[in-house]
């Protein structure tokens, strides 16, 4: 038996006051199953395909069956996932405003295939409508491969924070660093508050409908409620308050024009406390539709891509959603 203090200093356990996994060197594993199906129903639930012929949109998450987990052995990760996921699709067709259903089939989304190799199987419902499936099957399959993409992201980042215990060696590491900010701010006398590197991004977007409509969908309490499905705090005036997608963004109202600009202080829940960025939306008229410029400062560099991803996909894409429908209806 090893001597106090000489044995293999992966099994030691006095450096932790639990005493728990030192060094990740034990066996651990995490069930991401639960997890799995609500991120899984977040990311393909909600996509949308267009082009001058029709319209799709995936509804429903229909079927998931299967399992995931993560483990930790020797300070690595290793994953494990096998799903068969069965995706309810509507569109309609332009022209004639037909409408038409239809599924979307995964039946082996797993860590021995490659993303971009994963089978997508589309089907449609009795009758027309050919076009609506050739679309699904070209720009609909690539979307969801996609959205497996992001999936399968989350899992290997956000799912698995806190399963790589500190050692002590990086425990070491961080307080040097600490100290050493701590000497340099006392030092230069650094104001509170921490300067973090920002993007800019420009985005545009045709919309089919007149200023006056568009504009409104971002000042009306109801329109906002619908293109996010969600409930929504409005406040469209000056130094008023939002809350939208249940929470997840928030910000304050700097200046509106009516249907000609509206400048906010927006955040997402997940940014830096007390960071925002500044969002300028400007209304363009444009022969019958309205062209929306959209302009926003102070942006996180490592969330530009979930800035984009949410104003394409869970603002514009679901206001045109919201639009299609109401011509339907009206």
């Amino acid at each position: 038996m090893a001597k106090w203090g000489q044995g293999d200093p992966r099994w030691i356990v006095e450096e932790r006051e639990d005493g728990t996994n030192v060094n990740n060197w034990h066996w651990t594993e995490r069930d991401a199953t639960s997890w799995s199906k609500g991120k899984l129903r977040e990311f393909l639930v909600g996509i949308v395909v267009e082009n001058e012929a029709g319209r799709c949109q995936i509804s429903e998450l229909k079927q998931v069956e299967g399992e995931a987990s993560c483990s930790s052995r020797k300070g690595k990760l290793i994953f494990f996932y096998e799903w068969n996921i069965k995706l309810g699709w509507k569109g309609i067709i332009k022209e004639s405003g037909v409408k038409h259903k239809g599924l979307i089939e995964i039946p082996n989304l797993s860590e021995e295939n490659e993303v971009d190799d994963t089978e997508v199987n589309v089907s449609k419902k009795k009758g027309d409508g050919d076009i609506l499936k050739d679309l699904m099957k070209t720009a609909g399959t690539a979307k969801v491969r996609e959205a497996l993409g992001d999936y399968l992201k989350a899992l290997k980042t956000e799912f698995t924070m806190g399963m790589i215990l500190p050692t002590k060696a990086t425990a070491a590491q961080e307080l040097t660093i600490k100290r050493k900010l701590s000497e340099n701010t006392l030092q230069t006398q650094v104001p509170l508050g921490v300067r973090i590197p920002t993007v800019a991004l420009h985005m545009t977007e045709l919309f089919d409908t007149a200023v006056e409509r568009l504009y409104s969908i971002f000042t009306v309490k109801d329109l906002v409620q619908k293109f996010s499905k969600s409930p929504a705090i409005l406040e469209a005036e000056k130094g008023g308050k939002f809350q939208m997608f249940h929470g997840n963004i928030t910000g304050e109202y700097i200046e509106l024009l009516t249907n000609e600009k509206i400048i906010m202080k927006w955040r997402c829940r997940n940014w830096p406390e007390e960071h925002y960025a500044t969002v300028v939306l400007n209304f363009v008229p444009a022969l019958g539709q309205t062209e929306l410029r959209l302009d926003c400062k102070g942006v996180p560099v490592c969330k530009e891509e979930n800035m984009k991803f949410c104003w394409q996909k869970q603002h514009f894409e679901e206001i045109k959603g919201l639009l299609q429908l109401t011509t339907l209806n009206g």
